[in-house]
């Protein structure tokens, strides 16, 4: 059955059409854009016509932030500009139609900040400047080692008398490509705008800092938060033959920043979620357990959607076995990981041989940001998720550079099947 699962995802081009469907159409589809509602209503015709048994929407309230007008940065140098690549970051303020104009002052950390204090910080722009470590080999540990800068940076600097930040991308590509992501305030702190620069820009910037004392930088950003709006969680489900009511979720997040088409982060997910349903369906298995299939809205600003999934179940007293998330780029899948997962177990080591001959190792972990609200309800449900090559992975994230040709249809394809396959393994011989 494994062997017709991969035959099946590898001949097929749904799952890839799909995909391109929504890079080209909604672009742009962060939380609360006409954008994410149009991605919804295409998911949910898609798996209309799966003939699933159950296909719905589950509303829930996002913020909705908008980008505005496209950024404009300079570095001033005397009498000369240096255009650089800057994006704002998620639910920043704007700097208003004049602009911000102050010298930058350059950190590492938030160490930095407290030695410098807010004599040498007061009135000026600060350039947060760590890369992730490429000394790691794990790059979401890497992303993780740096990403606290762009969350909190502005709120940090704000302490200080800081009136503006700009803080590195979050890539070991060297590019003009200049990355997004969400960020923070701080209640009682004043909220300045925040953007990422480019790491070519970065590397530029930094250059002209050390050779020019007092260096002036100018950017100007048009980004506003507006009241919240009605937003939708996509479901389709096939029941289960023999334990309808206990559940087995996938999926992705529907929603993607708004400088991109979004491909690896996470339309891929996505559509690998509604490929094991489809895969389920062409060769006719029918589930013990109910196989749920989740395009989750609002996971890169307030995770809304994953918490409305969790309260709801909980409020439907639905049993919920496991949770899996694919939140990792559509890139070679290396692993599946699940939490319960014990080597010491015949049938955990069973389900790795199985499933060696298709280069794909299992492994103890699992989890993801839409999934972990479940926990609060379910202490003992499994998580999983899919572990594929990350070294790539920051290339796309969070930038321009997530589009749909970054994407390579066989890995989409192999991704998709190792899913099914161990869902297919632990719906018919169970988790433990």
């Amino acid at each position: 059955m494994i062997r017709q699962i991969y035959n099946e995802a590898l001949t097929s081009d749904v799952a890839h059409h799909q995909l391109k469907w929504l890079c080209e159409n909604t672009e742009g589809r962060i939380s609360g854009r006409p954008e994410a509602a149009k991605a919804v209503d295409y998911t949910y015709q898609e798996m209309l016509n799966m003939n699933l048994d159950r296909v719905y929407l589950q509303p829930c309230m996002v913020k909705a932030w908008k980008r505005g007008q496209p950024e404009k940065a300079f570095i001033i140098s005397g009498k000369q500009q240096f255009e650089v690549p800057v994006s704002a970051l998620g639910l920043s303020i704007g700097t208003g139609s004049g602009g911000l104009h102050a010298e930058i002052i350059e950190v590492y950390d938030f160490e930095d900040l407290k030695e410098l204090g807010r004599e040498q910080i007061e009135g000026k722009i600060v350039f947060f400047n760590k890369p992730m470590d490429p000394k790691l080999i794990n790059t979401f540990a890497a992303y993780g080692g740096a990403a606290g800068l762009r969350v909190n940076g502005a709120a940090e600097a704000a302490k200080y008398g800081a009136v503006g930040v700009v803080v590195r991308s979050l890539t070991l590509a060297k590019d003009d490509f200049p990355h997004t992501g969400v960020m923070h305030y701080e209640e009682g702190v004043e909220q300045i705008p925040a953007v990422m620069i480019s790491t070519n820009g970065a590397d530029f910037l930094s250059e002209q800092i050390k050779k020019e004392e007092g260096l002036q930088f100018y950017f100007q950003t048009s980004c506003y938060t507006e009241a919240d709006v009605v937003s939708h969680n996509v479901i389709g489900e096939i029941k289960g033959s023999v334990y309808p009511d206990q559940i087995i979720s996938i999926g992705g997040h529907l929603d993607a920043w708004d400088n991109g088409q979004g491909a690896h982060d996470d339309a891929g997910g996505c559509v690998q979620s509604m490929e094991v349903l489809r895969i389920f369906k062409a060769l006719g298995i029918r589930p013990n357990y109910t196989i749920r299939a989740v395009m989750f809205m609002d996971e890169e600003i307030a995770q809304r959607g994953g918490q409305k999934y969790a309260e709801q179940a909980n409020a439907n007293q639905e049993k919920h076995l496991m949770a899996f998330e694919q939140d990792r780029g559509v890139l070679v899948p290396r692993a599946i990981a699940f939490s319960a997962f014990d080597p010491e177990n015949e049938k955990h080591q069973n389900f790795k041989a199985l499933l060696k001959p298709y280069n794909i190792e299992v492994i103890k972990g699992g989890g993801g940001v839409d999934i972990g609200p479940l926990k609060q309800f379910y202490p003992d449900i499994v998580f999983g998720d899919l572990i594929t090559d990350d070294q790539r992975y920051f290339d796309f994230h969070h930038s321009g550079n997530d589009s749909f040709d970054q994407v390579n249809k066989r890995e989409l394809q192999l991704g998709a099947a190792a899913i099914a396959s161990l869902i297919y393994l632990i719906d018919q011989y169970g988790i433990n």
